[in-house]
């Protein structure tokens, strides 16, 4: 879990698969929407380091190495308010492909 603290707002409570799932990497984002893939196989994907990048954001290094994406202050603040409705997007995407959250 990654606790972001922004001053117009209570703290967003980040979980690290929505994270690594959500990842700003072009692995996962892809060059345009069509190439975004659904990642599977992270209900138990943790955060083994978080670097700042300048002042505009942080990389963070999940546990199964993926360390590509530049998380933005601006797109962790999108995150934590749209949470629920891309947690509930990501889910439907997985059973619409037959995917699992399990390894």
């Amino acid at each position: 879990m990654l606790t972001v603290t922004f001053a117009d707002h209570h703290p967003f409570e980040l979980p690290a698969e929505l994270l690594r799932v959500a990842s700003p990497s072009a692995e996962v984002q892809g060059h345009s929407p069509d190439q975004r893939v659904t990642v599977p196989g992270k209900r138990d994907v943790g955060i083994m380091k978080i670097e700042p990048v300048g002042n505009y954001a942080v990389r963070i290094t999940f546990d199964d190495l993926h360390d590509t994406g530049i998380f933005t202050w601006d797109y962790l603040h999108q995150l934590g308010h749209e949470k629920e409705e891309r947690w509930e997007a990501y889910l439907a995407e997985l059973i619409e492909k037959g995917l699992s959250r399990e390894k």
